[in-house]
Formats: structure tokens, C-alpha cells, sequence
């Protein structure tokens, strides 16, 4: 995958693309990621990049001309025909794990990062196929945003994680939190492994899995439950993990 990331703050994404598994997945090739500066782009002797907005208000908005040769720049270098782009912005729809397997499916993503009080309406009309946000809250910026997405999709590219079958279980995988982790020692300070997940027996481990993974989600995201397309043997454990609770 390749991914191109326009900002005003490039140094904020040279840990990112440099440390852990997204920097393994950079340094083998596996990822193609690039950072370009907005500012580079701009044609005014100040480098400027913001303006005031017309019809008056607080804040600055990012101007046009910046942002259409910087887009316009990443897409024309392109191997690809073309290159889906994202706009990070509080008025996109919220990011969720869904949509970041859409997103890893494409061949070149160009994130965009917002800043000020937003960029020029003509900038996303001509360009951007996506806004994203990552929950209803307002950031300086869209740097932060773009590193919480390009962590989220990148992981789920092949040959980014060492053991493809690991994220098949993780929580939001199939709508549902995952179940609980237990490693060594059996005992700590008083508090045990349960004893299915040493009895060796596969089936009861799943069943177990599973179960605590729906009474997970009952108890922190429930709104969950309502979206996930349960199987009917799942349903009967739900079921089973209400009559406890109940008794409880």
C-alpha cells in the first residue's frame, strides 16, 4: 500500500513511520509512505497557507491553492491510476474497524490533514472522496487523527503483521470485544487463570472464548449487541450470560 500523507507538520509522523510494526512494514517495503509538507506547495513569497474566510468569522481557513498543487502532485506521481483521499475532519464519519478494512483493501490512500478552522470547500469538492473523523470531539489538527488511521488500516494491509491470524479475534473483528488474556504466571498475588484455558480442551476454550467475548461486550459496549449479526448458537449463550447475571 502506498500512502501519502499531506500536512504542516511532517515531523509529528517520523516516529510513526520509523518504530514498531509500521516502521518494519515501512523499512520492508511493505508499506509505501511518504510526507509532504503543505507549505512546500505554497506559490506566496511567505510560504503562506491560511486565510481569512469570507462573509467573516473567527479562525483562519487553508487556502486553495496550496492544497490543490500538493494533491494534485501526490496523485500525478502515482503508480497507481489513482489514489482514494481522506480528509481527516470532525465532520467525517466516525472510523471504525469496518471501514478501516475498506481502506486497506486500496492500493494508495492521501490523507490530508486539516488545520485552523478547516481547508476551502473547493479543495474537498474537487478532491476528496472521504472525510474521517475519530469520535466527536474537536483537535488542534488532523495529524493525530491521521496517525490513529493510518495505525488502524495499516496493520490490517498483508505482510504488516508477523501473524495474519492474530487480528482475526480482536475486539470489533466481527462486531464484538474480544474475550479476557491470561499469560504466565498461573497465579498472581491471589488471582488464577480460569481453569478451561489449561484443561487443553480446544472446544471448551472456544466456547469459553466466545462466551466471555459476549458477556465483554454486554457489559461495556452493548450498543454493540444490538448491530452484530449473532449466530443462533451465539444468541443461546447470550441468553445464558442474561439468566446469570440476573441470578447475580
Amino acid at each position: 500500500m502506498k500512502i501519502d500523507i499531506l500536512t504542516l507538520f511532517p515531523e509529528m509522523f517520523d516516529p510513526m513511520l520509523s518504530t514498531s510494526i509500521i516502521g518494519r512494514a515501512v523499512k520492508n517495503g511493505v508499506l509505501n509512505a511518504s510526507v509532504y509538507n503543505i507549505r512546500d506547495f505554497a506559490k506566496n513569497k511567505h510560504k503562506q497557507v491560511d486565510d481569512y474566510p469570507y462573509g467573516g468569522g473567527h479562525g483562519m481557513i487553508m487556502a486553495p491553492q496550496p492544497l490543490f498543487d500538493a494533491i494534485g502532485h501526490v496523485l500525478s506521481n502515482s503508480d497507481a491510476d489513482t489514489g482514494k483521499v481522506i480528509l481527516m475532519s470532525p465532520q467525517g464519519k466516525v472510523l471504525n474497524q469496518e471501514m478501516a478494512r475498506q481502506l486497506a483493501q486500496e492500493s494508495h490512500i492521501v490523507i490530508v490533514c486539516g488545520h485552523y478552522e478547516g481547508i476551502d470547500q473547493r479543495v474537498i469538492d474537487k478532491f476528496v472522496d472521504i472525510e474521517v473523523s475519530i469520535g466527536d470531539y474537536i483537535l488542534t489538527g488532523g495529524e493525530i487523527p491521521a496517525l490513529v488511521l493510518i495505525d488502524c488500516v495499516a496493520r490490517l494491509v498483508p505482510g504488516v503483521l508477523g501473524n495474519p491470524e492474530s487480528i482475526q479475534d480482536e475486539s470489533f473483528s466481527r462486531g464484538l470485544l474480544e474475550y479476557p488474556q491470561y499469560t504466565r504466571p498461573q497465579e498472581y498475588e491471589g488471582y488464577t487463570v480460569p481453569e478451561v484455558l489449561l484443561s487443553g480442551n480446544h472446544r471448551e476454550i472456544e466456547r469459553w472464548r466466545l462466551k466471555e467475548s459476549l458477556r465483554n461486550t454486554l457489559k461495556k459496549r452493548p450498543d454493540l449487541l444490538k448491530q452484530a449479526a449473532l449466530l443462533p448458537h451465539e444468541k443461546e449463550l447470550l441468553k445464558e450470560i442474561e439468566r446469570e447475571t440476573e441470578v447475580l
